[in-house]
């Protein structure tokens, strides 16, 4: 499982279409502003790669992850960046951990930046298992979560997204699915040409995946949409 897990990461990293620096933010109209928006809250709003039962109390689940995006609004991107290269996937390697408190109830938090970037950003998230599940019974857990990105002095982004999940465990496979609201505010920083105005975003959050435990070592894959913007989440960690 170890090798099979590090050899997936390893394949992603490889392939990694990394995105230049976004210092062009201000050649764009406001179309294509609206589009990047849309895309950045795809790629980036908060993705817990994790089923619904709650960890224990000392519990953590602590790693690296990679989130690769299919981007919906290409041109978009070749306008914002220096480079004016084409690209149509965006793959951001992550750092996460998840802590487990009394009451059923998760905290976790990550923080990335993309390779050859002025994009970065971390985020938070609160869960609680409102049904904790057992031999019988699916756990039910309703999430909140919070994601900040800036691109240097180009544009900021915030995220906030609600959902509820549900999971069962099956030895040490434990499938999940869940949907909810992801909510986003995109403000240019720069000053442009065209006037670009700040965008307001709600769109529709569904997600489907599944978790591998055995001992110690934590394996989660998830594939997430965000108004039909899809993303592959891909999680290796120690969970104990």
């Amino acid at each position: 499982m170890k090798r099979w897990a590090a050899a997936v990461l390893l394949s992603l990293g490889a392939t990694v279409v990394s995105a230049d620096d976004l210092d062009n933010i201000a050649n764009l109209d406001q179309a294509q502003f609206e589009g990047l928006s849309q895309d950045l809250t795809a790629a980036f709003s908060y993705k817990a790669g994790a089923p619904a039962e709650a960890l224990v109390v000392i519990g953590f689940d602590v790693g690296v992850a990679v989130t690769s995006t299919d981007l919906e609004y290409g041109s978009a991107w070749t306008a914002a960046m220096s480079s004016n290269d084409t690209i149509d996937t965006l793959v951001v390697p992550k750092l996460y951990v998840q802590k487990g408190l009394p009451f059923d109830i998760d905290v976790g938090a990550f923080y990335f930046t993309v390779p050859d970037s002025n994009i970065e950003a971390w985020g938070a998230e609160l869960k609680y298992a409102i049904v904790s599940g057992n031999v019988a019974l699916p756990a039910v857990a309703l999430r909140g979560g919070f994601t900040a990105l800036t691109a240097d002095d180009q544009l900021e982004v915030d995220t906030r997204s609600i959902d509820v999940s549900i999971s069962k465990s099956i030895l040490i496979l434990t499938p999940y699915a869940g949907i909810g609201r992801v909510w986003a505010d995109s403000t240019p920083t720069t000053s442009s040409p065209n006037n670009l105005k700040a965008v307001d975003i709600a769109e529709t959050r569904t997600f489907i995946g599944f978790s591998l435990q055995p001992g110690f070592i934590k394996l989660a894959f998830e594939r997430d949409s965000v108004g039909g913007i899809a993303s592959y989440n891909l999680k290796l960690g120690l969970a104990f």
